[in-house]
């Protein structure tokens, strides 16, 4: 089996005083899909913003490609491979549907992804290309920002609560597209309210409850009961 692309070793993260995550293990390998699980509070925003560079935590407690990256500045980790799609998608509301898109690729990374490709995966995007964030749709806004993460090329895309407040059917959609993206050779970490959608799409599956790994393993080989258990803790 080959070595994660990410992996977290006794993670550690708090806000001021406050203690946040305590001791959180978690590998993601390539094009693999991982979700988090876990209650209001668990540690899932967390954990990302800490993996992204947006907390400080100590080097060897995360690391990209087998390099020490904790707490390394934003700019270089997706300058190294990863974006972030974070929740509620922060567009540029006075800049075009299609200068948000741009602006994901200030970091000049090459591979896949380009602004025609992300055409091809939102084609709704291509239409509205000169409109406004604003103008769009709750789906329609989550394809832009998802496809400003894609413009910087990533190896590891993290996506924070990307169903949220959507109608099911753009929650199907969204989530197509997010298997298309995998297939491509992104790896992506997910953190999703939905444990019956994230058990769909993910093929590992961790839920963390106060900042704890409460339970992690195969999503395919983890049951209900289980879930509800380390989901809630009774």
């Amino acid at each position: 089996m080959s070595a994660p692309l990410l992996e977290t070793r006794g993670l550690v993260a708090q806000y001021g005083d406050t203690g946040a995550l305590f001791g959180v293990d978690l590998e993601a390998r390539e094009a693999e899909i991982v979700a988090l699980v876990g209650a209001n509070g668990a540690g899932k925003t967390t954990l990302l913003r800490a993996v992204c560079g947006l907390l400080p935590v100590a080097p060897d407690q995360v690391r990209f490609d087998g390099a020490a990256v904790g707490g390394a500045p934003a700019h270089r980790l997706v300058a190294l491979g990863m974006a972030m799609v974070p929740e509620g998608r922060r567009l540029f509301p006075s800049l075009s549907i299609e200068e948000n898109l741009t602006l994901g690729g200030w970091s000049g990374r090459r591979g896949h992804w380009t602004l025609a490709r992300v055409y091809e995966l939102f084609p709704v995007l291509r239409e509205r290309r000169t409109a406004r964030p604003t103008t769009l749709s709750g789906g329609q806004q989550q394809m832009v920002a998802i496809g400003r993460a894609l413009m910087a090329n990533p190896r590891l895309l993290l996506c924070d609560e990307i169903s949220l407040g959507l109608a099911p059917v753009v929650i199907r959609d969204v989530y197509a597209a997010l298997g298309a993206i995998a297939a491509q050779g992104t790896t992506l970490l997910i953190v999703e309210q939905d444990v019956a959608l994230a058990q769909r799409v993910a093929s590992r599956l961790y839920c963390l409850r106060k900042g704890r790994v409460a339970l992690s393993g195969a999503s395919a080989a983890l049951g209900r009961d289980d879930i509800r258990l380390a989901y809630f803790g009774m």
